[in-house]
């Protein structure tokens, strides 16, 4: 299963390597002289064009969903606090050695969930939902997507990933969260 995860990662690394890439070789209005990398000229010779125009037509973006990021920054400061707990245990030298490796053990496992969690998000998100938050407490997993109406055949797929991504999980809850504020 260790295999599958790592190629999925690696898959995904360099698809997005991929992405990132053709965006820039194929973004209309580059007007960049490579050649200016490799010249002695000074910074006062160089000019920027087209910035003028990009920051008069510049224009916010929100995430759809705010309930999800609020959610994540939450969690991510829980575990941070805990993961700096787990750290202190592990430099100090009150604790014996077996309490600090437990403490070692414990903070593999926390990066392995969130990286659990987080695959999983990418997961659902690739079915075609435009967010998906992932928490796993022992053996329960809540997810929530973000969409107004979830069919049974929907639920199970969500499901099916989860349960074959993490195995410890008996319980899984999919919960449809609405975009409409």
């Amino acid at each position: 299963m260790k295999v599958k995860r790592r190629t999925v990662w690696l898959l995904t690394l360099l698809s997005l390597a991929a992405v990132i890439s053709v965006y820039y070789v194929f973004e209309p209005n580059r007007d960049v002289d490579l050649l200016t990398v490799f010249t002695d000229g000074t910074l006062e010779e160089t000019s920027l064009s087209g910035v003028e125009e990009e920051v008069a037509s510049t224009t916010p973006t929100y995430s759809e969903s705010h309930l999800f990021e609020e959610m994540r920054m939450e969690v991510s400061n829980e575990r941070s606090q805990l993961r700096e707990q787990l750290t202190q245990k592990i430099a100090s030298e009150d604790y014996t050695a077996e309490e600090k490796n437990e403490a070692f053990n414990e903070m593999n496992q926390l990066i392995q969930l969130e990286s659990s969690e987080a695959m999983l998000e990418m997961l659902i998100e690739s079915l075609g939902y435009s967010d998906a938050l992932v928490r796993v407490e022992d053996d329960k997993a809540l997810v929530s997507v973000l969409t107004d109406e979830i069919s049974k055949q929907q639920a199970n797929e969500i499901i099916y990933i989860v349960k074959s991504e993490i195995e410890d999980v008996s319980e899984v809850t999919v919960k449809p969260e609405s975009n409409h504020y």
